[in-house]
């Protein structure tokens, strides 16, 4: 399936190669998927290794951290001679061996020219856990999420239907009701089947037939994501407030203000009990944070509050499953409280996407900005709502007091402009 990784993958082979490169995200994303093809498309020869499936051979960094050592030992392992100057080296799930990762400074030094790039599913834990000396500017690191709406589309073979939305974004047009309607039924379903490679493979085998999307994929993804925390965790009580972290969420997002509170989780639960297992669930990339800011001026991270966020499920198809939702519950004249949960979820991930750090604004009981974002260096207002008969009465207030360039507010109604608001449809929020 066409990614737009392959971009970044592509940009570092050709400017920054000398220096290894180190792949985070989550489980089942299609992190292997996705390097394994750039570098069989791009390089003569190709060498793979994986960590979790030959645990031995985190042995080879803990003897030698010499790259002409390593690569002498990597050869006797597969049986065949490596030549370097052709060939890539990826090491898959190399979170297992902080050796090998170490190893990542002398090939980045070494004069011979190295191709080496890693990838692991739990890797941003290890990294934010490093216990020896971490590479720091001897590596190049790209995170990596679930596929947005538009790659979405890409997968399903209506890449046509994706330019006619980006047209009508670029141009600020009204798309034809035909098109608007279609894209957002499509929208719709991918609230439920979500970014999540397997899944959406499962909704094109179906003939994209929502009513036949097999939840148990959804299921078995978060099963193997409680496997990960009690694998690679320090404690079992850890291991369990994660998993209470991560059960709760859409309780989080259910209430009015969806602010985190630790109370949630459990009668007297605190910051000081829950920190620890909130990063590791933040460095795991399985869920995302909104931190508030306190002034909507530029540059944004400089005016948050971190003890008041929100946080939000890695894949907004995961959490239609976990809160068990059915399709009728997100159809557009259907009023269910919960759907809101959903959009808010399913832009913040789309953001994310696009590498942005999540922010909203709430300087008062009556006002509530979403999401605040920088675009083209102006601060940018996003209002979300999940039908078509909205009420930008928080938008409308910020645009008055706090006079930016514009606002966003995004719908499901089609693309326009009034009163200083651009309206985009949630299909066409990965643009933003």
């Amino acid at each position: 399936m066409k990614r737009k990784f392959l971009e970044k993958l592509i940009y570092w082979k050709e400017n920054e190669m000398k220096t290894p490169l180190l792949v985070t995200g989550a489980r089942q994303i299609g992190k292997t998927y996705i390097i394994e093809e750039f570098c069989k498309t791009n390089f003569k020869n190709y060498v793979y290794l994986n960590f979790e499936n030959k645990h031995d051979l985190a042995t080879i960094f803990e003897k030698t951290m010499e790259p002409k050592e390593i690569i002498k030992y990597i050869e006797a392992t597969i049986g065949k001679s490596i030549d370097i100057e052709n060939t890539i080296i990826f090491f898959d799930e190399v979170q297992i061996s902080e050796d090998a990762i170490t190893s990542l400074k002398y090939f980045c030094e070494a004069k011979e020219n190295y191709k080496i790039i890693c990838a692991g599913s739990l890797l941003g834990v290890k990294i934010n856990r490093f216990n020896s000396s971490f590479p720091v500017g001897k590596v190049r690191i790209l995170n990596m999420y679930p596929m947005d709406f538009e790659e979405f589309l890409w997968a399903i073979e209506e890449e046509k239907l994706s330019e006619i939305i980006k047209e009508c974004y670029n141009n600020k047009e009204t798309m034809i009701e035909i098109l608007h309607n279609k894209a957002i039924k499509y929208y719709q379903d991918y609230l439920l089947i979500g970014g999540m490679p397997q899944a959406i493979l499962n909704y094109i085998k179906n003939d994209k037939n929502i009513m036949k999307f097999d939840r148990i994929i959804h299921q078995s993804i978060i099963m193997a994501y409680i496997s990960d925390m009690r694998k690679y965790t320090m404690s079992a009580a850890e291991t369990i407030k994660m998993n209470e972290i991560y059960e709760t969420i859409p309780r989080q997002l259910a209430k009015d203000n969806t602010k985190f509170k630790y109370n949630i989780i459990k009668q007297n639960a605190n910051k000081r009990d829950y920190e620890l297992p909130l990063d590791w669930l933040l460095s795991a990339g399985l869920i995302y944070k909104a931190t508030k800011i306190d002034k909507t001026q530029s540059p944004l991270k400089a005016y948050i509050e971190q003890s008041n966020f929100k946080i939000y499920l890695n894949d907004v198809g995961l959490l239609s499953t976990l809160s068990e939702v059915e399709y009728k519950d997100i159809l557009i004249n259907e009023n269910n409280i919960f759907k809101g949960a959903l959009t808010e979820n399913y832009v913040a991930q789309t953001l994310k996407t696009g590498d942005r750090e999540l922010y909203y604004f709430k300087p008062n009981q009556n006002m509530e900005i979403d999401f605040v974002v920088n675009i083209e260096n102006k601060v940018i207002p996003i209002e979300v709502k999940s039908g078509t008969h909205v009420k930008a009465n928080s938008l409308k207030a910020y645009i008055q007091k706090y006079q930016p360039d514009y606002g966003i507010r995004v719908s499901n109604r089609n693309f326009g402009m009034n009163n200083n608001i651009l309206s985009v449809p949630l299909y066409a929020t990965h643009l933003i």
